[in-house]
């Protein structure tokens, strides 16, 4: 039997790589024929594993983490048809059966039948379903045959690596930000933070061919890389509001589209820079969009927040001025990325060198080791998306 080590949460501030179990074809007790086992190629570290890692869930300690995985299959279930041992797959980060009402119209983000608790399920996040994560050496995926991308080339697929691990969820989510704004041609767009997610967003923006994508973050590394393919910045330090900063960028003090890439983390703007403010985020996009604009949240809100500054934002209830969006007219779309709807069309744009979504986001490989060091340098603000090569597969 081969040996398993993967990334798991011990408590806030810490994640460790233990030894753990080696995946089993099962759910439970229940033998899992539909599912495969991988061998992980690559397995990303996403901001929202670091709301767990933070305390800002609650995730239960040993948690294994994990939910962006590309691998190799190794085994195959019984009833697996269309994967074969040897092909090179992308994971969806939402695990979805592929049977239910809303698997059957496109809504994988809110399976029905993967978790128990609630519609939606994750590898590796709390309250999700109790998935084993694939920050691992090697992970069990059910319902294969739905769930998984094939590449149709692994060399193809090998020597563009770096960017096809993107798409198990920071590239179709920062993508989803955008479309359900309204992005297209011509668009002028906020996104709101620079972090992975952010700077995936800012990225399909450009390919959704908006004219000004603008991105505003406190932290100047991550506005240098947001600058770096094309975007205008706004730094939220400043004490000059966001429409008038926005302003001296276009001329008018309001965007068509916005995107929250931010969550429930937020911070205020300004002098309030270091204070938490969950709401901001969603404030200040009703009052830069246009009205009938419209405004994306992939940005992650949670029902349980036990780190929250009040006793409201605890439970998710935040003070957002949706009076001011009712009067504006403006559209919101919220949720999960259903990263089937986008990721085949997306690994095409990748393999015909319509984006650099890798040097977007500025990935750096990391081995499974390192993973601790990757955590404690992306809470630091790190502009990078660290990407975990666990059996040291991918190319220089």
């Amino acid at each position: 039997m081969c040996q398993n080590h993967g990334v798991a949460y011990i408590k806030p501030g810490v994640v460790e790589v233990q030894s753990i179990e080696y995946p089993k074809l099962a759910i439970g007790d229940r033998k899992c024929h539909h599912g495969v086992i991988l061998q992980i190629v690559s397995t990303n570290i996403c901001g929202s594993d670091q709301h767990m890692v933070r305390g800002r869930t609650t995730a239960p300690a040993g948690l294994v983490l994990g939910h962006e995985i590309t691998g190799l299959v190794i085994e195959a279930g019984r009833d697996v048809e269309f994967i074969k041992e040897g092909d090179l797959v992308s994971v969806p980060f939402n695990i979805a059966c592929g049977r239910c009402r809303n698997c059957k119209v496109g809504q994988t983000g809110i399976c029905l039948n993967v978790n128990p608790a609630r519609p939606g399920a994750a590898y590796g996040y709390v309250d999700m379903g109790g998935w084993v994560g694939g920050q691992a050496e090697y992970v069990m995926v059910p319902y294969a045959d739905f769930n998984l991308l094939k590449f149709p080339d692994k060399d193809q697929a090998m020597a563009k690596i770096r960017d096809l691990t993107l798409l198990s969820d920071i590239f179709p989510t920062g993508y989803h930000g955008a479309v359900t704004a309204g992005v297209g041609p011509g668009s002028i767009v906020y996104v709101a933070g620079a972090g992975p997610v952010g700077l995936a967003c800012a990225a399909s923006c450009h390919l959704l061919g908006a004219a000004v994508v603008i991105v505003g973050d406190m932290i100047p590394e991550r506005l240098a890389q947001a600058k770096s393919f094309g975007c205008e910045t706004i730094d939220l330090r400043k004490d000059t509001p966001l429409a008038d900063q926005i302003a001296e960028i276009i001329g008018v003090p309001e965007v068509d589209s916005a995107v929250d890439c931010v969550g429930f983390e937020a911070h205020g703007h300004g002098s309030d820079a270091g204070k938490e403010q969950p709401a901001t985020v969603l404030n200040a996009a009703m009052t830069v969009t246009r009205a009938g604009g419209a405004i994306g949240i992939p940005g992650l809100y949670v029902t349980g927040d036990p780190g929250a500054s009040t006793e409201a934002a605890k439970e998710g209830n935040l003070s957002i001025r949706i009076g001011l969006g009712w009067a504006k007219s403006h559209s919101f779309y919220t949720g999960q990325c259903p990263v089937m709807k986008y990721h085949r069309q997306l690994m095409n744009a990748i393999l015909y060198d319509k984006i650099q979504i890798a040097k977007a986001v500025n990935v750096e490989v990391i081995s499974l080791d390192k993973a601790p060091q990757g955590y404690q340098d992306f809470d630091k603000g790190a502009a990078k998306k660290f990407v975990i090569d666990p059996h040291g597969l991918i190319p220089n």
